[in-house]
């Protein structure tokens, strides 16, 4: 293992004089600096992410999500979505790295106005049966355990059909990626409201089928042509893969959330997987570059991340800030459980960015 010691020759280790000093406040006068001031914190030996690992229950705020139905309209929210900060990030909204996530809750009956933004963004549903989105004119219709997506520069709006119960469901986007760049915009639609087209879930009957279709135009845009992944096949295919073995021993039996054209991730910049933990698996530590927020689909468990014990249940969230040591454990000896979750990934990736680390016993 190469040595990590500030003051060793190849680390800046320059020691303050009055006459450095002096320089300083010149360059500063003319707003420039000394990189050997900083150089040792802005190039870390390893990543240092100021976010910190986190675990919110379900339980705790599923009745502040609710509230918000009376206090606050839609239409002046533009969505009613309860944040979930971490503690680290609080200066851009993000629940871990550079990674948004939230819980929007829409009564019976509610249909909130289109807009798109540079910000791409999922959706994962908690509960509710009544839970549509509509997507570049394609109304699709989610239901508990559904996962879909918004890309970014996408027309979107969502709403509620059901008639007695509201829809409570998880965004995931990259806006504080998105802001770090300085690359946003947003756009309401100019007659508020879409035009669906005729077929309700026509990407996932054209792509969902685990064949790709022929005669179809060609599709040659940056993010899936499939926009939703039903649970109920989903969490079949986890079944099926479980069958074979114990899949990864990080992550227990693992599938992504695929482009079914490229393969790839769903999006550019956000992938997404669902895991399966056989009952009583226990997974090994490792840790990677790259943030990943967690949401519980099924069963209970604990994770410990970064040194930290998180027991969870369904519908929990937890996060996993970049080069985090983590761990899963199926705390059920009879039954299953399955952790849904999001990551920036493919960002990592496209910049050469991606390392993978395990712990050594």
């Amino acid at each position: 293992m190469t040595t990590q010691d500030d003051s060793m020759l190849g680390r800046a280790r320059v020691s303050d004089t009055p006459e450095l000093e002096a320089y300083y406040g010149e360059l500063a006068g003319l707003e420039a600096g000394a990189l050997w001031t900083v150089a040792n914190k802005i190039e870390p030996w390893y990543p240092q992410p100021t976010s910190v690992p986190v675990l919110w229950r379900y339980s705790d705020l599923r009745p502040l999500v609710r509230k918000a139905l009376d206090l606050v309209k839609a239409d002046d929210a533009g969505r009613r979505v309860v944040m979930l900060v971490n503690p680290g990030r609080r200066d851009v909204s993000a629940a871990v790295g550079l990674l948004y996530t939230g819980l929007q809750i829409m009564g019976p009956g509610e249909a909130m106005t289109a807009h798109r933004h540079q910000a791409a963004a999922l959706r994962f549903v908690h509960e509710g049966q009544g839970a549509w989105t509509i997507v570049d004119g394609e109304k699709l219709r989610v239901g508990p355990g559904d996962f879909a997506i918004t890309p970014n520069g996408t027309w979107h709006e969502h709403g509620n059909e059901g008639e007695d119960e509201p829809v409570i469901w998880q965004d995931g986007l990259d806006i504080p990626l998105v802001n770090a760049l300085d690359a946003g915009f947003y756009e309401v639609h100019p007659e508020l409201y879409q035009r669906a087209r005729p077929v309700v879930n026509a990407s996932v009957l054209t792509y969902g089928g685990n064949l790709l279709p022929y005669g179809v135009e060609k599709w040659t845009r940056p993010y899936s042509p499939l926009l939703a992944w039903p649970w109920e096949p989903s969490y079949q295919a986890l079944r099926d893969l479980a069958r074979t073995g114990e899949g990864s021993p990080y992550d227990g039996v693992i599938m992504e959330y695929t482009n079914p054209v490229t393969g790839g991730s769903v999006m550019p910049t956000m992938g997404a997987h669902l895991q399966l933990l056989l009952p009583g698996q226990a997974t090994k530590a490792h840790r990677h570059t790259g943030s990943v927020v967690y949401t519980v689909a099924k069963g209970r468990g604990v994770s410990v991340v970064g040194g930290q014990r998180f027991e969870w249940s369904k519908g929990d969230i937890f996060c996993v800030p970049s080069w985090a040591w983590h761990e899963h454990e199926n705390l059920d000896q009879s039954d299953d459980a399955v952790l849904f979750s999001f990551n920036d990934f493919p960002v990592m990736r496209s910049l050469g960015f991606y390392r993978e680390e395990e712990k050594c016993d």
